[in-house]
């Protein structure tokens, strides 16, 4: 599976914005897709993932209710939607995906395949 993330940008504090993932190359539907961001001088970090399905979805504790998760399988598309942005919010966003039948969701070194990463700033 080849991943690509669009839309990242340069927003202000409390902005938003929608990153979205275009999947090519292998069966979308059989693969969770996640996404993760990972900020200068810090750790990968988990930040919301979805089911094959689109059917359940899973968020990082400080981001639920800011951010957004969906995907269109019709598309080959998984999409984040950021509410409320915040400075700290500031990272490069990667989206990545991991064969379903695995079972992960939340440890990004089990995905199978990830994006180039975009980057998000959230300006003051």
């Amino acid at each position: 599976v080849q991943l690509q993330a669009f839309w990242g940008g340069l927003v202000q504090v409390g902005g938003s914005l929608r990153l979205s993932c275009a999947a090519s190359g292998r069966t979308f539907t059989g693969y969770n897709m996640g996404w993760f961001r990972q900020a200068p001088g810090k750790g990968r970090e988990f930040v919301a993932a979805i089911s094959w399905s689109g059917r359940t979805t899973y968020y990082a504790n400080s981001m639920k209710g800011r951010f957004t998760i969906s995907r269109d399988n019709a598309k080959d598309t998984v999409y984040l939607l950021l509410n409320s942005l915040r400075p700290e919010d500031s990272a490069v966003y990667y989206c990545a995906a991991v064969r379903s039948s695995s079972g992960t969701i939340y440890s990004w070194s089990l995905y199978d395949y990830w994006g180039q990463g975009t980057q998000v700033t959230v300006s003051s």
